[in-house]
């Protein structure tokens, strides 16, 4: 069974009808209980990041999201729920993100192309060797929609790349925790074949 964490941030409809369509069982929950007994872990997201901690920390989630993640059990952040698995955002200067992953969230500044960054854009490094990745190509089209993007302390973990005029880790990869900037559920047959490889992590 897949806990989609439900924190109230999340669009978790959509996550959860496209994970269902490769043969998954699914459980929208804030239950701790139903979080820990459950095979893997989704954390979607939408909105700010000092909201989203907050709301976490509210109604218990932190403890329990770190204590699965650090046993093994296969966890997947989607759009703010990728940023939330960093150390710190600059969006919330005096908020701690769950730190299971070393770095930091920063601001797209002094663009000329329009913040946020909204729409398709291509995967580029793709890393073949991680597993949520298999069967991605280079230059597959994803959509996006983010005025933040995380930065991993280490390069090794980013394992694909989008430029948009800085070049920012689109998705990152550290023993069983997986991070996704953009919507796998909005980026049509990509995107499904994303969560379909999540699916089938043992």
């Amino acid at each position: 069974m897949i806990a989609l964490i439900d924190y109230g941030m999340g669009n978790i409809h959509s996550v959860k009808k496209a994970l269902e369509l490769y043969g998954a069982k699914t459980k929208v929950t804030n239950n701790p209980k139903e979080i820990s007994a459950a095979d893997k872990m989704v954390l979607p997201g939408v909105g700010a990041f000092g909201d989203a901690m907050l709301e976490l920390e509210k109604q218990g989630l932190v403890e329990v999201i770190k204590k699965e993640a650090k046993s093994g059990k296969p966890f997947l952040g989607i759009c703010l729920g990728m940023q939330l698995l960093f150390d710190k955002s600059q969006e919330a200067n005096k908020c701690k993100g769950l730190g299971l992953i070393s770095g930091e969230v920063k601001k797209f500044e002094g663009l000329r192309h329009k913040v946020p960054h909204m729409g398709w854009n291509q995967l580029k490094d793709v890393n073949p060797a991680c597993p949520l990745l298999k069967n991605i190509p280079e230059d597959a089209f994803v959509y996006f929609c983010h005025s933040y993007y995380p930065e991993p302390s280490e390069n090794l973990v980013r394992v694909a790349a989008c430029d948009y005029e800085v070049k920012f880790s689109s998705a990152v990869w550290q023993g069983n925790i997986f991070g996704v900037q953009f919507h796998p559920e909005k980026s049509q047959s990509l995107g499904l074949k994303i969560l379909e490889n999540f699916v089938k992590l043992c």
